[in-house]
């Protein structure tokens, strides 16, 4: 995926995010959605590795090696942040105090089962690690993902083959090929430019509805 591509989804997440939410972001894609918050809006972003009221990302050439999130990559903190325990931050997580959780993932479900969680072999041990706690204690949840796998095969469908992280907690999909409520079923909200609830429909291994 292009770094284009990714600051298009994560983008599309963040004009969709309410003033005043309080938003874990992921590892990976969901941590760019930082990067596209509007000067008079307020989200304030949380980490589950003890950082609260992150900002965007910092320049390449000035940097605190220090600040990092959950993915040890450098990050910022925007004016009354702050820094804390971890397990302060996952008991933010686990006591419901966060309104979204924008994780990354590898599959989807027709009913918002989500799976974003692999081994790197069969001789090592099962990491899932933070992603089921944020699964089960933000008020939603929201997937940034591609639309397809690198073979192309599709990762939103009917049942996830994958094992899963928690069960019917996605609330809202974001792809390089469109925006997707979970609801009864798959709701398109808004598709890429110049993608065809047709072509839409053929990469999604889950049957679509329009809105």
């Amino acid at each position: 995926m292009t770094e284009d591509i990714r600051n298009t989804i994560a983008r599309r997440a963040a004009r969709l995010l309410p003033d005043g939410a309080y938003v874990n972001l992921g590892i990976g894609l969901p941590t760019l959605v930082a990067n596209f918050i509007p000067a008079d809006r307020e989200i304030i972003f949380h980490s589950e590795n003890g950082l609260l009221g992150l900002g965007p990302a910092p320049d390449e050439t000035n940097y605190d090696p220090e600040m990092i999130n959950a993915g040890k990559a450098p990050v910022t903190l925007l004016k009354g942040g702050a820094i804390f325990h971890h397990n302060d931050a996952f008991l933010m997580i686990r006591g419901g105090h966060l309104d979204y959780a924008l994780l990354g993932a590898f599959q989807v479900s027709a009913r918002g089962d989500l799976a974003n969680w692999a081994t790197a072999g069969d001789n090592k041990a099962p990491a899932v690690g933070g992603a089921m706690d944020l699964a089960a204690g933000a008020r939603e949840v929201w997937a940034l993902m591609e639309h397809v796998t690198k073979s192309g095969a599709p990762r939103i469908l009917e049942e996830c083959s994958y094992p899963l992280t928690a069960a019917g907690v996605v609330t809202r999909i974001f792809t390089d090929l469109a925006t997707i409520t979970v609801e009864d079923g798959l709701v398109v909200e808004e598709m890429a430019e110049g993608v065809t609830f047709e072509a839409l429909q053929a990469v999604t291994g889950a049957r679509l509805r329009r809105r």
